[in-house]
C-alpha cells in the first residue's frame, strides 16, 4: 500500500483546538542467541502481532485514503534495536508460523462448533495477513515501515532514553544523563534518518536541569504528567492546555487528564467495555491439544495470542468473542470520544485567548496487546475528527510550537507519571538495591573515559561494550518489573548480569588483560548500538 504526499488542510487554520495523540512505543531490549527459544523475547513478537502492524496497517490505510491525520509515535532506541536486529526478524516469522500451523489444528478441532469456529478463522486471516506483510511489505523492518509514514508527514517520530533509564534517579551523575541522550540521538538519526525534535522522557520522569541537558542535544520539547506542568514556576496561565518554556529551552507539554481517563480509567475508560476481547482467556491455558501445547516453552503454559471470549462481564463465565460487534463499539466509542473533545474545546476557548492543545499521551501497546481493539478505535477516531466536525484537528507538538511559539516561561517540578506521580515506582523496598550499583558504575565508566580517551583495539572494544553493558543495567524496565512482581526473576537476573559484566570488562580495559572469547561472547548478546563510543560518558559527550 502506497503512502500518498501530504497535502495541508486548510481548515487546520480555522480550527478552535488541536488533539495531540502522543504513542510511546517501549520494549526493554530482549535477546538471547544462547537459547533456541526464549520466553520473554514473545513480549516483542506480541507487541509486533497485536500493536506496531496493526497500527501500521490503520496509518498506512489512513494514509491511502488521503485522510489528514497527525500521530506523535516515540520509538524507543532499544525498541528500533530489536526491529533492526536479523534474528529477532526471523524468529518473529518462526512465531506467526509456529501459531499458524497451531491455528490449522485449531480449525479441525472447531470444525462445526459455530460459537468457535468463526473466531479461529478470525485469527488464522488475522496471523496470514500479517505474515504477508512483515515478509513483502516491510522487508522484516518495520522501523522502515514506520520512517516512510514519517517522511510523508503523517508521523512525527521522537525518542526517549538509550534504554529507557529512568532520569531524576540517574541524574546522581550527570554523565550518565548525557551518555542516555547521546546514544539515543545517534539511534534516532542511524535507523530514521533524522535527529529528533522530541523526547518521551523515560517514564515521564524529569528533574530541573535535564531540560538544559536536552537543548545541548537540539531536542526541542518532550512531554509531562498534568502535575508536572500545573505545578511550574509561575504556575502556567492555560494549564495544561498549552505548553511552556523550560529555564533550559525545551518545551514542555502535560497530559490533559480528562481524554486520557476515558481511554485508561478502569471504571470508566473504554478497553473495559463487555464485548472487546478478554485478554486474560488464552487458547495457552484453554486448550489441551498437542498443536497448542507446542507453543509451550519448556513444558510451561504461556499465553498464545490466540484469545477467544470477549470480557462478557465481572464473572469468570465468559461469552464467545464477536470481532464484528467489538468493531462496531469501538466506532461507537471513537464517536464519543470526540464528541467530548468537541465540547472540551468549546469550553476551553470560551476564557483561553488562543487554541488550546489537548494532548493524550498513552503507552502504545495499550492498543491493540491490552486492548485489541484499540487500533480500530484509533482508525474511526482520526477519520471521524476529518470528516465529521472541523471544532478539532489533529497536531504534532512540534507542528503546535511552530504554529505557536510565543510560550510562557515556567520552571517544572521534579515529577513523573507514575502512581504518586513522583520515584517510588522506581525507588522502594524491592528495588533500592539497584541504585549503588547503578551509580558506582557510572563513576567508573566516567573515570575510565578521563583515563583512556583515546583508546584502541581491544581495550577500545572493552569500553565500548562496557559501556553497552552500562546503559542496558541502567533501563527503569528492571526496577519496574520488580515492583510489579511479573518477571521479577528475569529482571532481577538481567540487572545483575549487566553490573557483573561491566566490572569485568572494566577490569579487563583497566588491567590490559583480555579474554577475547568473553568480549566476543557478551557482544553477541547485548548488541544493540553498533556505533557505541564509550566517551559518551564523558561531561560533554560527541553529539
Amino acid at each position: 500500500m502506497g503512502i500518498q504526499n501530504l497535502h495541508i488542510d486548510r481548515t487546520i487554520l480555522e480550527t478552535k483546538g488541536y488533539f495531540a495523540l502522543v504513542l510511546h512505543a517501549h520494549l526493554p531490549f530482549v535477546r538471547h542467541p544462547e537459547h533456541a527459544r526464549f520466553l520473554e523475547e514473545d513480549w516483542f513478537f506480541e507487541a509486533l502481532t497485536e500493536t506496531y502492524l496493526p497500527l501500521l496497517e490503520v496509518f498506512e490505510g489512513l494514509a491511502h485514503d488521503g485522510v489528514h491525520f497527525r500521530v506523535t509515535l516515540s520509538l524507543t532506541p532499544p525498541l528500533l534495536s530489536m526491529m533492526t536486529d536479523p534474528l529477532l526478524q526471523q524468529r518473529y516469522l518462526n512465531y506467526l508460523d509456529e501459531r499458524l500451523e497451531a491455528l490449522a489444528g485449531e480449525q479441525r478441532r472447531t470444525s462445526g462448533d459455530a460459537n468457535y469456529h468463526p473466531v479461529v478463522l478470525f485469527y488464522t486471516e488475522l496471523f496470514t495477513r500479517l505474515r504477508k506483510r512483515f515478509v513483502e511489505q516491510d522487508r522484516m523492518d518495520v522501523s522502515q515501515s514506520f520512517r516512510r509514514l514519517m517522511e510523508a508527514g503523517h508521523l512525527e517520530i521522537i525518542t526517549c532514553g538509550a534504554t529507557h533509564g529512568y532520569f531524576p534517579l540517574l541524574a546522581v551523575n550527570e554523565e550518565s544523563i548525557y551518555a542516555q541522550l547521546s546514544m539515543a540521538v545517534r539511534t534516532h538519526e542511524r535507523i530514521l534518518g533524522r535527529r529528533p525534535r522530541g523526547i518521551w522522557l523515560p517514564e515521564c520522569g524529569y528533574k530541573p536541569g535535564v531540560d538544559r541537558i536536552l537543548n545541548e542535544f537540539g531536542i526541542e520539547y518532550f512531554i509531562l504528567d498534568s502535575h508536572g506542568l500545573l505545578n511550574a514556576e509561575p504556575r502556567p496561565r492555560y494549564g495544561v492546555h498549552r505548553p511552556i518554556r523550560t529555564p533550559g529551552g525545551p518545551a514542555a507539554f502535560a497530559r490533559d487528564y480528562e481524554s486520557s481517563k476515558q481511554v485508561w480509567s478502569a471504571e470508566e475508560g473504554y478497553p473495559g467495555d463487555f464485548l472487546y476481547r478478554e485478554f486474560y482467556r488464552d487458547a495457552g491455558f484453554d486448550v489441551h491439544q498437542p498443536h497448542i501445547e507446542k507453543l509451550r516453552h519448556a513444558g510451561i503454559a504461556t499465553f498464545t495470542g490466540l484469545k477467544y471470549h470477549r470480557i462478557t462481564g465481572k464473572t469468570a463465565w465468559k461469552e464467545p468473542y464477536h470481532p464484528g460487534w467489538a468493531r462496531d463499539r469501538a466506532a461507537e466509542h471513537a464517536g464519543h470520544f470526540l464528541f467530548n473533545r468537541q465540547q472540551q474545546v468549546q469550553w476551553l476557548t470560551s476564557f483561553l485567548d488562543r487554541p488550546p492543545v489537548i494532548l493524550a499521551p498513552y503507552d502504545a501497546e495499550l492498543f491493540g496487546h491490552w486492548w485489541f481493539e484499540g487500533p480500530q478505535w484509533i482508525d474511526f477516531l482520526l477519520r471521524k475528527m476529518a470528516y465529521d466536525q472541523s471544532d478539532v484537528k489533529p497536531i504534532t507538538p512540534a507542528e503546535y510550537i511552530d504554529r505557536f511559539g510565543d510560550l510562557q516561561p515556567a520552571s517544572p517540578p521534579e515529577c513523573s507519571w507514575g502512581a504518586g506521580g513522583y520515584h517510588e515506582v522506581w525507588l522502594n523496598g524491592a528495588n533500592d538495591w539497584i541504585y549503588p550499583y547503578l551509580h558506582a558504575a557510572a563513576e567508573r565508566m566516567s573515570a575510565l573515559v578521563q583515563r583512556f580517551p583515546d583508546a584502541q583495539g581491544m581495550q577500545r572494544w572493552a569500553l565500548d561494550q562496557a559501556a553497552r553493558e552500562l546503559l542496558l543495567a541502567q533501563s527503569s524496565d528492571w526496577a519496574f518489573i520488580m515492583k510489579t512482581g511479573t518477571s521479577v526473576e528475569y529482571a532481577v537476573r538481567r540487572q545483575k548480569t549487566h553490573i557483573h559484566r561491566f566490572d569485568r570488562l572494566a577490569t579487563m580495559a583497566e588491567s590490559g588483560g583480555y579474554d577475547e572469547g568473553y568480549l566476543r561472547e557478551v557482544a553477541a548478546r547485548d548488541s544493540p548500538f553498533p556505533d557505541m563510543d564509550y566517551r559518551i560518558f564523558q561531561t560533554r559527550p560527541w553529539v
